[in-house]
């Protein structure tokens, strides 16, 4: 039933024109994975070989992506992938508000029927929409209840590819997912975790540096 539904609403979101990326996009990038599945990795905006592909994670950034489901012991097969802007902005820029707004039912009903354990928020862009005005280098790898779901913030594959550093951060917050999964109740010992494994403090600014910057706060998703 839920992979029917989410085939329906692929559809309806293949004709979306609900805001101005309609106009400049070759094709929506809705999100692909089993439903229901454990784990929902949500990026921020399809890129060139995404808006080629109608696939999300594509290129270097999804190669990176689906060694860091490894070292967790999952595949791609195993995981619902999607981003919170459905279409490639230009060039590649950043996602608008009102874009993100747009897509924003869409991304909601996508949950509703994957139904993760974990939600994995990649990148500055999918981490404020439940976790506003907050610092992906403080709170990365830290699992946290927002609205009964459990969502992890992480850094976005393509800032490892900018900054080799990043790379043992995204492993290692990739690897706590068994354990969360296992003991889904238990996020605190996470918290802790990801203090120790973070980057420190004075190298946190310069993490920060690899993403884009923090858009403006929005309300948490359901």
């Amino acid at each position: 039933m839920a992979v029917r539904e989410l085939t329906a609403l692929c559809e309806e979101i293949a004709d979306c024109p609900n805001c101005a990326l309609a106009r400049t996009r070759t094709q929506t990038v809705p999100g692909t994975g089993p439903a229901p599945a454990d784990v929902m990795c949500i990026g921020e905006a399809p890129g060139a070989r995404e808006d080629a592909t109608g696939e999300p994670f594509v290129g270097p950034a999804g190669r990176l992506l689906d060694e860091l489901l490894a070292s967790a012991g999952l595949s791609r097969e195993q995981v619902y992938i999607a981003n919170i802007v459905k279409c490639r902005p230009p060039g590649n820029r950043d996602p608008q508000p009102e874009e993100v707004a747009a897509c924003r039912g869409y991304l909601e009903r996508q949950i509703a029927l994957v139904d993760p354990k974990v939600i994995v928020t990649l990148g500055r862009f999918s981490m404020a929409a439940w976790f506003p005005g907050e610092s992906i280098g403080r709170i990365h790898g830290r699992a946290r209840r927002v609205e009964g779901r459990l969502v992890m913030p992480m850094y976005h594959p393509a800032a490892a590819l900018h900054r080799g550093d990043l790379r043992p951060v995204l492993v290692a917050d990739f690897q706590k997912l068994p354990a969360l999964l296992a003991s889904p109740d238990a996020e605190a010992p996470f918290a802790e975790a990801a203090e120790a494994a973070g980057p420190a403090p004075a190298r946190a600014e310069a993490a920060e540096a690899a993403e884009a910057a923090a858009p403006p706060p929005q309300a948490p998703l359901l």
